[in-house]
């Protein structure tokens, strides 16, 4: 049993001295982190070596330590999720967590370029080349809203007309939607509604978003709860 203690004693200054030979920052960090195991193990020791007396409480506190430690830990969010929505020229991507829109050109003169590094006249170049296409047309006009506002001063009316055409709605696959929603194939209804009330805020026109992705949101979100 004295041997027994003296291992105890020795574990107990080395951890005191890796604490002390640590940042404060880390020290503070781990003592906050096994500080209720260290109570736990401290306490089932004594209670094995009859001790129960001191050992029990102890237990008891680390046992409490550990239970608030765990309430105030954040609640973890899936990270980088994002929707894609494509159409025959492009590729556009929704960032849940920023709201943030981006684009790859699939088809064209411009195969290959992400919207985000073109400049504005490209893009108004993009946008005439491709404003054949009713959904192609409608997403890159999201993008411009977005992130060039007066566009339509610079881009004939006539050829912008199309924007709110949301024509192919209609035959919207499972698979496009489960992709436009950010979700894998067999979610559950909630996990459905979750990723539809999260996409809606950010593409929403009242919070200056995009007509053309609401509807496409609205649509996807019907298909999987048809």
């Amino acid at each position: 049993m004295g041997l027994y203690i003296i291992l105890f004693l020795f574990m107990v200054l080395l951890l005191f001295w890796l604490i002390l030979t640590q940042p404060a920052k880390k020290s503070a960090a781990f003592l906050t982190n096994m500080g209720p195991l260290i109570l736990i193990t401290t306490g089932a020791i004594l209670t094995l070596f009859r001790r129960g007396v001191v050992g029990m409480p102890l237990m008891f506190l680390g046992l409490s330590w550990w239970r608030r430690n765990r309430s105030r830990r954040p609640v973890d969010h899936p990270g980088g999720q994002k929707s894609t929505v494509r159409s025959t020229y492009l590729e556009m991507e929704l960032d849940h967590d920023t709201g943030e829109i981006d684009g790859k050109v699939l088809a064209g003169r411009q195969q290959g370029a992400r919207l985000s590094a073109m400049k504005e006249a490209d893009l108004f170049m993009l946008y005439q080349e491709i404003s054949s296409d009713a959904d192609s047309a409608s997403l890159l006009a999201s993008f411009l809203d977005r992130y060039h506002p007066n566009w339509r001063d610079d881009v004939d009316p006539d050829s912008a007309r199309q924007e709110n055409d949301t024509s192919g709605l209609k035959n919207m696959s499972k698979q496009e939607a489960y992709q436009i929603l950010g979700l894998e194939p067999g979610a559950t209804r909630e996990e459905i509604h979750q990723a539809w009330r999260r996409l809606i805020k950010g593409v929403h026109p009242d919070h200056g978003g995009s007509a053309f992705l609401t509807a496409k949101i609205n649509a996807a979100k019907d298909v999987l709860l048809d």
